[in-house]
């Protein structure tokens, strides 16, 4: 499940994942893994470099989250705080082991709303960590898929289904498809479960 550093040495994402899911925790922002982590959690494992984490922070806790990270992160404290105003997406970069994290500010927006209230407490390793439900890890991989225009997202989306087949809610699929444009994408998606 877990990725040694993209060159082979120093930290790899079971440590970066202690340190950040430590940092978040002492700091009590609350947060979510999402992203490459989420689906390969939840259905089919790829190697992935980035790390994507959606959280709720105020503008002290981003600051004490950017001071916490200490010298071996460079993270740009301006892009952070552009990033909590307007509910967007800031880096940073672990020096040591060459891996980048993504820190998604939650939208407002109800499902982004919804999905942040049902995420999950899952082990992966050593660590228990918060984390997407499959059901918004397929509807996630689908959004981004359809704005990208990216097979490898949706082929993601749909190794989590197939994992997960028997377990879906179907329903919560199909309402919050509809109202996030997605209700073709996920069709497709479910058809192609069912036909496996």
């Amino acid at each position: 499940m877990f990725s040694r550093s993209r060159r082979g040495t120093l930290r790899s994402q079971e440590d970066l994942l202690r340190k950040l899911v430590g940092s978040l925790e002492d700091l009590g922002i609350s947060y979510m893994l999402t992203g490459s982590i989420s689906s390969s959690f939840h259905g089919e494992a790829r190697a992935t470099n980035d790390v994507d984490i959606v959280i709720a922070p105020s503008k002290a806790q981003i600051e004490k989250l950017l001071s916490s990270l200490g010298p071996d992160f460079y993270s740009d404290r301006q892009a952070a705080l552009d990033a909590l105003a307007r509910a967007d997406i800031f880096n940073i970069v672990d020096m040591e082991g060459g891996w980048k994290v993504d820190f998604m500010i939650r939208k407002e927006r109800p499902f982004s709303r919804e999905e942040f209230s049902r995420r999950t407490t899952v082990r992966m390793g050593e660590l228990l960590v918060s984390i997407t439900t499959s059901e918004d890890a397929i509807l996630s991989k689908l959004e981004w898929a359809k704005s990208s225009h990216s097979e490898r997202q949706y082929q993601d989306a749909l190794g989590v289904a197939l994992v997960n087949r028997d377990d879906l809610d179907r329903d919560y699929l199909r309402r919050w498809a509809e109202e996030l444009g997605l209700d073709q994408l996920l069709e497709k998606l479910l058809t192609e479960v069912d036909q496996a």
